[in-house]
């Protein structure tokens, strides 16, 4: 069963511009203007989607000079997809035993 906190986490990673950022920063650490570029997003619009990310706990912050990069953390990735590693061998578990009775 998943968490609240992971409920949160995949809401937050549907959003597509979201999804995308994340997904860049899994490559490099970037700073919003070198997302914007990437992105073709507005800053403003920018700015509150990384505000949601960090909130969430999914990017860290480092400040450098006047620009602000932005940086995935891994653990939080790997522990939502570990708890949908559960729910499928989980499943794999029910389907064997579902195989193995007879039809009602």
């Amino acid at each position: 069963m998943l968490t609240s906190v992971e409920a949160e986490l995949i809401r937050v990673l549907a959003d597509p511009l979201r999804l995308k950022i994340v997904t860049l920063l899994a490559h490099e650490t970037l700073c919003t203007t070198h997302l914007v570029e990437e992105t073709g997003a507005r800053q403003t619009n920018l700015s509150n989607h990384l505000r949601v990310l960090r909130e969430a706990g999914v990017v860290d912050t480092e400040p450098c000079g006047r620009y602000t990069y932005y940086r995935l953390r891994p653990d939080v990735i790997e522990a939502l997809a570990g708890s949908f590693a559960e729910l499928a061998a989980t499943a794999r578990t029910t389907i064997a035993a579902d195989t193995k009775r007879a039809c009602p």
